[in-house]
């Protein structure tokens, strides 16, 4: 009989494992770590795996989620075209480009943030393909400490542009680093906007006040709670106090460490102040209808992670609530890259889809994350 058996055996091990494999992906995770955790009615799954060291995303006119790498120097496409909520291929839309970090579109072109420009493409979202190459701003201060651009489109029409400082903390010689850069759609008429913002990566406009927010990220080697990294409305001609001045607890103080005379005359107050070394990088305000009524508005805020400080904090999406176009409370919305001390990925930028679902990009796993609400 054990010859018999044995095949049926094999085939329906088989066929469980193949199941088991199949369902990898609808799990909150698809590694051999940890679960991520989401609220109570939200569901969180794997969209695209093995993407690489991912960064910024945006969203192309036909509803494609594109996605910066880079570590390859290239924008990739991960279309779902049969809705599946899956990306069904990973496209390569630009290549050799250097150091492209942020994304966006204005009038159906390209734009990207390269580490010393910004160039516009002709796209074509058919074939999720970027063509005619056209340098905007040719000469951003480029490279050291901090290398990200971020590119957005204002509500006025304006491409605003920031660039991290060249330092942990330091007097710059270009008034354009540390700073929110503002220039016409074409790249001409450059004006720098707000300033003393030591490493503004992620910016987004509220959809209704249309005010310019950035995450910001402050310096190091000042304890493990000092300064305050912050959430930020971001207004015409603020300086916001680097390499001076620093938040800590609620108030600003002199950073005397670097400056013996350092003062905080003239400096604009972080609208809200979060844990040190946390590291906010992507911002997004909830637009969608897919959740629940009182996110729609919030900002969700991906924390990518301390590495200066004793105890490791950060990795993991917040949301920012707000009421009056004012932030309130933050909370936890996805939790469980942080294990102890140590973390197996790194949540980067966050956006909304035209599913009204949320996508999250994980560069330390090389993963994009969708999540949704099950009503």
């Amino acid at each position: 009989m054990v010859p018999a058996i044995a095949p049926v055996i094999g085939r329906r091990l088989l066929l469980a494992l193949l199941a088991l494999a199949a369902c990898a992906p609808d799990a909150a995770m698809a590694q051999t770590g940890p679960r991520l955790t989401v609220p109570p009615g939200f569901a969180i799954d794997v969209f695209a795996d093995g993407v690489g060291s991912v960064r910024l995303m945006a969203l192309d006119p036909a509803g494609t989620l594109l996605v910066s790498e880079p570590a390859q120097g290239r924008v990739i496409a991960l279309p779902d075209k049969n809705g599946d909520a899956k990306a069904d291929a990973v496209l390569t839309v630009v290549d050799g480009l250097d150091q492209p970090h942020g994304l966006a579109f204005k009038d159906g072109a390209l734009y990207v943030a390269e580490t010393g420009r910004v160039l516009r493409f002709r796209y074509d979202p058919t074939a999720m393909k970027a063509s005619d190459r056209t340098v905007v701003v040719p000469s951003l201060p480029r490279g050291e400490q901090h290398w990200t651009r971020t590119v957005v489109f204002g509500p006025d029409g304006h491409m605003y542009v920031s660039v991290g400082s060249s330092c942990n903390v330091c007097r710059e010689r270009d008034k354009r680093r540390a700073a929110v850069v503002r220039y016409n759609a074409d790249g001409s008429g450059e004006k720098i906007f707000a300033t003393g913002l030591r490493n503004a990566v992620g910016l987004a406009f509220h959809p209704t006040a249309g005010v310019l927010w950035a995450t910001v990220n402050e310096r190091d080697w000042r304890g493990d709670d000092t300064p305050s990294e912050y959430v930020t409305e971001v207004r015409e001609g603020a300086f916001y106090g680097w390499p001076d001045c620093m938040a800590v607890g609620g108030e600003l103080k002199p950073d005397t460490r670097f400056d013996r005379n350092a003062r905080c005359e003239g400096v604009t107050r972080a609208t809200r102040e979060i844990q040190a070394h946390s590291a906010p990088i992507g911002i997004t305000f909830y637009t969608g209808t897919q959740f629940p009524a009182d996110y729609r508005g919030s900002a969700f805020v991906a924390y990518r992670g301390s590495w200066n400080r004793t105890v490791p904090t950060g990795y993991k999406v917040v949301v920012v609530r707000f009421r009056d176009g004012k932030p309130t409370t933050v909370e936890d919305f996805v939790t469980g890259w942080l294990q102890g001390a140590s973390s197996w990925g790194r949540p980067v930028d966050v956006i909304v889809g035209r599913d009204g679902a949320l996508y999250v990009s994980d560069q330390g796993a090389g993963r994009i994350y969708r999540i949704s609400h099950r009503s």
